[in-house]
């Protein structure tokens, strides 16, 4: 299983948790919460109708009182309020007085008049001078019928000489409570989805960060060139530096050994050569031998020096992960420079020179590392055209890419050695001398096209060969 998968099951699971819990926390406390407020403003009622009644009970004169059709008129109205939402089109208190003895003397729904209420806890309690309250159920078999009583003492002085309940229907309250979970669940159900997204992207974001990791590790492992890929986040970034550092020092350390053994190797000839004429040198010869023997020895200096000048240009470019600038290259002054430079050995040899690049054709790099590369490219299209043979330069574009096409009139290359073109050090003897190059020359334009994100062909056509080398068009 994916980490970035792993990483949001377990934080789905954290977040459904705490949010389920939470919520069912909170909306457990609903109902007891909204009961208890209205507990709190029944208290209130109930004190102030015991002062308002006051008199009227001390003096035995609640029943011819205006009270009575006061609480009838009370019952009939209809508030018509909205409240929170909640349509509110009927008043719902019941209030009862009773005397010193619990009997009943006023009713606002006229059921229990001259009834015997103190044995109920709301009037029992108060008449004890404890605080009365009680919450009975209308019908026994559903909870939802229960009614709440809160009672208040009518006092003269400090002698209890009745009681006054109010009560209200907990039903009644079913509609805020409804109201007030619906809100929560809905609002609570938001936030977890909420925080499942945002967990979701950042294990997505986590998960892509180590995927870029991974991929830059597994290319460091194969040899493959690959830029550190940019990251955001404090450990992140460290780690990825650490690798990148971690990668410069141990392809640092393989690659210098890697050309120690090489160079050494390559030195091998030349040297063994120069060493082989010099010691013949010290003996008596003809001149015309001992000027063969010097002329060897300044071949094969020649040799090393560009043997050592191409290892360093193209260690230069083995050790780079990008290029240090991307900048717009005219291709046909570009080829039209390298011509030039190299006119004295064209015109030597009479060849036929064509360059077919048209004026405004540009590609995107660095300039000196192409120069480089098609000037590599010449000098071996130079290296096997005949006295008198054709040199053909073409462009052309496609997709975003300009293939930068270089003809060379001559043999063509045998079949075994066409995949081995670029191999560092392979090379095939050149028709005018049969003395082999450094063999390093087309293995950096492969490293030059491989920077670029281009790639370098080399194959037999009709007359000749050609090498195709793709760049970023500008």
């Amino acid at each position: 299983m994916p980490l970035g998968v792993r990483i949001f099951l377990v934080y789905f699971l954290f977040v459904g948790l705490a949010g389920w819990f939470v919520l069912s926390t909170v909306m457990d406390e609903i109902r007891p919460g909204v009961r208890q407020s209205t507990e709190e403003t029944l208290v209130d009622t109930a004190n102030l109708l015991a002062e308002i009644l006051r008199d009227e009970v001390k003096a035995g004169s609640l029943a011819q009182s205006r009270l009575p059709q006061l609480l009838k008129a009370y019952g009939q109205r209809q508030p018509q309020a909205q409240i929170w939402g909640v349509q509110k089109s009927s008043v719902n208190h019941r209030i009862y007085v009773t005397d010193a003895k619990g009997i009943v003397l006023l009713d606002s729904s006229g059921e229990a008049l001259g009834q015997d209420y103190s044995r109920w806890n709301d009037v029992h309690l108060t008449l004890k001078g404890q605080y009365g309250a009680r919450s009975t159920r209308e019908n026994s078999e559903d909870e939802d019928s229960s009614v709440m009583y809160v009672a208040a003492p009518i006092k003269d002085g400090e002698r209890i000489i009745g009681v006054v309940s109010v009560a209200k229907p907990n039903k009644s309250l079913q509609p805020y409570i409804e109201r007030s979970q619906r809100r929560l669940a809905w609002l609570g159900a938001g936030l977890i989805v909420l925080g499942l997204l945002i967990g979701g992207v950042l294990s997505w974001w986590l998960s892509g960060s180590l995927r870029k990791l991974t991929r830059y590790a597994q290319a460091v492992s194969e040899g493959r060139r690959a830029e550190l890929p940019a990251l955001r986040g404090g450990e992140l970034t460290q780690l990825a530096q650490a690798v990148q550092k971690m990668r410069t020092e141990l392809e640092g350390k393989a690659y210098v050994e890697q050309y120690v053994h090489t160079l050494t190797h390559e030195l091998k000839s030349p040297l063994a050569a120069i060493r082989g004429a010099a010691e013949l040198l010290e003996g008596e010869m003809p001149a015309a031998q001992r000027k063969r023997f010097v002329d060897n020895i300044a071949n094969e200096g020649e040799r090393l020096q560009q043997l050592i000048e191409r290892l360093l240009n193209l260690a230069l470019v083995e050790q780079r992960q990008g290029l240090e600038e991307h900048v717009a290259i005219d291709l046909r002054g570009l080829v039209e420079e390298l011509l030039q430079s190299q006119a004295a050995r064209i015109e030597s040899a009479g060849l036929q020179v064509d360059n077919r690049i048209e004026a405004g054709c540009q590609v995107r790099g660095e300039r000196f590392l192409l120069r480089q590369a098609l000037a590599n490219l010449l000098d071996n299209a130079l290296d096997f055209t005949p006295a008198g043979g054709v040199l053909r330069f073409t462009a052309q574009v496609e997709a975003g890419q300009v293939s930068v096409r270089l003809f060379n009139q001559g043999e063509a290359i045998p079949e075994y050695a066409l995949p081995r073109l670029s191999e560092r050090f392979y090379s095939l003897p050149r028709p005018s001398s049969g003395r082999k190059s450094t063999g390093l020359g087309l293995n950096f334009v492969e490293e030059v096209a491989g920077l670029h994100g281009g790639r370098l062909q080399v194959g037999n056509v009709a007359g000749g060969v050609e090498v195709s080398l793709s760049l970023p068009g500008a």
